[in-house]
């Protein structure tokens, strides 16, 4: 009997032992319950975060607030653009509109040529040597050795239009040096001829005079002497 009421006592306080652990197991899980034979669930691999995008910038790049080639860049890195000025200069081209200039004597050669037809009249020549179009503006200022008079021009041989040479064409002139039928005075021959050129308004200097030689016996002149304006073809410089 007694020994019956001995293992009775030991059985309930084994008993009671494991109703102690698993009431703290419980504890410890937090949720009142606990599978000790179960496995832990495996951790689920964090995805990797999705870059974000960077904005683009210009070929000048990076760092400190400055210029860099032909952007100036920020404190961040992004660059703007800032465009470059267009020379005016870079639309004049040689031997266009925009590039024209005076034909003078130290763009253009010049002669001088005595012609039989028509009678006692000299025919002048003006040839662009130059890289750029040049223009022949009104007549040319003749000066026969040291002559104090200034020959005037034919006004019905007055061009429509400027008188423009591109490079390598000529413009011309016409000289009547006396009169036919010697109604002319003051005649005299001379052996120097020197030919100045107008600038942009009549009577104004247009750059470096020509001195075309003249044949060796000279060319005689009166009274009678004019000039055209400088003409476009040769035959209207001669056609008056």
């Amino acid at each position: 009997m007694a020994q019956r009421a001995t293992r009775r006592v030991r059985l309930l306080a084994a008993t009671g032992a494991a109703v102690a652990a698993l009431a703290l197991t419980a504890c410890e899980d937090g949720t009142g319950t606990r599978d000790e034979g179960a496995s832990a669930p495996a951790t689920t691999a964090s995805q990797p975060a999705t870059p974000t995008p960077t904005p683009k910038t210009s070929e000048a790049t990076t760092g400190a607030t400055g210029t860099t080639g032909t952007g100036t860049t920020t404190g961040s890195g992004t660059a703007r653009s800032t465009p470059s000025p267009v020379s005016d200069t870079a639309t004049k081209k040689p031997g266009s509109g925009t590039s024209r200039v005076l034909c003078n004597g130290s763009n253009t050669t010049v002669t001088a040529q005595p012609l039989s037809r028509p009678l006692n009249h000299l025919l002048l020549t003006v040839r662009n040597t130059g890289s750029r179009t040049c223009d022949l503006t009104y007549y040319p200022v003749l000066r026969f050795d040291e002559m104090q008079w200034v020959p005037q021009p034919d006004e019905a041989t007055h061009p429509q239009a400027v008188t423009t040479l591109a490079p390598g064409e000529s413009g011309y002139a016409g000289v009547l040096l006396s009169a036919a039928d010697g109604s002319g005075d003051g005649g005299t021959t001379a052996e120097k001829l020197t030919v100045a050129f107008q600038g942009m308004t009549p009577n104004s200097s247009g750059g470096a005079s020509a001195t075309p030689p003249l044949p060796a016996k000279g060319v005689y002149y009166d009274s009678s002497l004019r000039v055209t304006y400088w003409q476009q073809d040769r035959s209207d410089a001669l056609d008056w």
